[in-house]
């Protein structure tokens, strides 16, 4: 986060409030399993092989989505050049739009895995993941860092970023839990617009 600028960081907040968002109404609507974090799913599959070895399915096919969505957002980045944040963020745009369209809970929640997975090639440096959007243990990793370099009197600037990230991604998750049990029908294509309004801006980012 402190080596992107201060729009940058703005717009990653508000795509990791849009993974928080979708994350509360996938896990709302699939048993509590997760389309975004995929540790929370890890373990999910571990203690289903031991628990409810029929349920296992589950979680391991959100993963393997999920991996095939960072998968095609990572070859789409890559050919995207410098408009590779607008690129990815219209390509989960599309999915997420995908997803409030179609009926069929089963393809429904495969359309929000693939976005989120696809929504974690937003910000890269050198091919990798500089940001992630969709999991938050390591921007509270960093933040905690940071207070503590700060109050040893040895750096941590910066360690408000981190905070601002996983905040997004909570507000989000409220968002997301709100809109699916208050606007049911509407949850998903306002996930879709919030997509799409990040994307425009980061097309504004990119030719600024």
């Amino acid at each position: 986060m402190n080596s992107i600028d201060r729009s940058r960081r703005r717009l990653a907040v508000a795509a990791a409030a849009l993974a928080g968002y979708v994350d509360a109404i996938g896990f709302l609507s699939a048993n509590s399993y997760f389309v975004s974090f995929m540790s929370g799913n890890t373990t999910r599959l571990g203690v289903d092989l031991i628990t409810a070895p029929h349920s296992a399915i589950i979680p391991a096919a959100l993963i393997l989505g999920f991996v095939l969505g960072v998968f095609g957002g990572a070859i789409v980045a890559a050919r995207a050049g410098v408009q590779r944040k607008f690129v990815v963020l219209a390509l989960v745009a599309v999915l997420l739009t995908g997803a409030a369209i179609v009926d069929t809970p089963a393809i429904q929640l495969a359309l929000l895995v693939l976005a989120m997975g696809a929504l974690n090639n937003t910000f890269q440096k050198d091919g990798e993941v500089s940001v992630g959007l969709t999991y938050m243990t390591g921007a509270l990793v960093r933040m905690a860092q940071g207070l503590a370099a700060r109050l040893m009197g040895t750096g941590g600037a910066g360690w408000e970023s981190w905070l601002l990230l996983w905040l997004g991604l909570a507000l989000g998750a409220v968002s997301g839990a709100f809109a699916l049990t208050s606007l049911p029908e509407v949850a998903l294509w306002l996930a879709a617009g919030w997509a799409l309004l990040l994307a425009v801006r980061a097309r504004k980012l990119a030719i600024n």
